[in-house]
């Protein structure tokens, strides 16, 4: 007689270190976007900010502690599209492009489809990057990754907010960065990623240092340092795809090679 196979038992449970962070993160989203709808942006746009370092934590902690698992990955996905898809969207829209709605009949719906339009595109991007992930170059992010996307939209409100702009004084350049960071989202352009970064190792000195340097300077004037810091990082990307294609395009127009003469 067949002797019945044992079945394979799943454990049950959730590791708790880097699901509190990513609980964490998910909270900073949400608190975001009560804030915005209270009207208080430079709070909002700090909570997103939060998240994102929380975002980073809870990956470096399941890594270091060995607790990676499936759902963790599902659940950071979920808590990515609040926090940097759906918090952002809204926080843009209540500071600047929900002013839209008085400008006729076209442009009352342009403001809220820019916002819609960055959301749907950070829910596609995370999608991609789960449905491909361990099967691309860990050295590069294909599109804008989520939360740097989430820190140019709500570091420009941070920044305009910071000297004393309103919304609707930075309609038009609010509009062209949400519609721009979602596009981005779910190009294809290659953006360098840190993930390649041992930590686990020794450091150089120097590495040391920069990091020092990078957080006195942050902590000088935290929104003009930010928006800028993740604004040449966005700029980055499109940079490098179109040097890419000039040196494609120098190949192609290169004469070929003649073969050797024989004597």
């Amino acid at each position: 007689m067949n002797e019945p196979t044992p079945e394979t038992r799943r454990p049950r449970g959730l590791y708790l270190v880097p699901n509190l962070f990513t609980t964490a993160a998910l909270f900073c989203g949400f608190y975001a976007i009560i804030a915005a709808l209270h009207g208080r942006f430079e709070p909002a746009a700090v909570a997103v900010f939060i998240a994102m370092v929380l975002d980073g934590l809870d990956g470096f902690a399941a890594r270091m502690t060995h607790t990676e698992s499936e759902f963790g990955a599902q659940y950071d996905s979920m808590a990515d599209l609040v926090s940097f898809g759906l918090a952002p969207a809204l926080i843009m829209y209540q500071w600047a492009l929900g002013s839209m709605i008085t400008m006729g009949p076209f442009l009352s719906k342009l403001g809220w489809l820019a916002a819609f339009f960055y959301t749907v595109m950070a829910a596609l991007r995370l999608a991609r990057f789960n449905v491909q992930s361990g099967s691309t170059d860990k050295r590069y992010f294909i599109g804008l990754p989520s939360p740097s996307a989430a820190a140019i939209v709500t570091g420009f409100v941070w920044f305009g907010t910071d000297l004393g702009f309103t919304g609707i004084q930075l309609l038009w350049p609010a509009l062209i960065i949400t519609v721009s960071a979602g596009a981005l989202m779910f190009s294809k352009i290659l953006y360098f990623s840190l993930k390649k970064i041992n930590l686990r190792g020794r450091v150089p000195f120097m590495a040391a240092l920069l990091v020092v340097l990078t957080l006195v300077v942050i902590s000088i004037d935290p929104p003009k340092v930010l928006f800028t810091g993740f604004l040449l990082y966005v700029l980055s990307g499109p940079i490098l795809f179109l040097g890419r294609l000039r040196q494609r395009a120098r190949r192609r127009n290169q004469p070929p090679a003649e073969p050797p003469t024989q004597k």
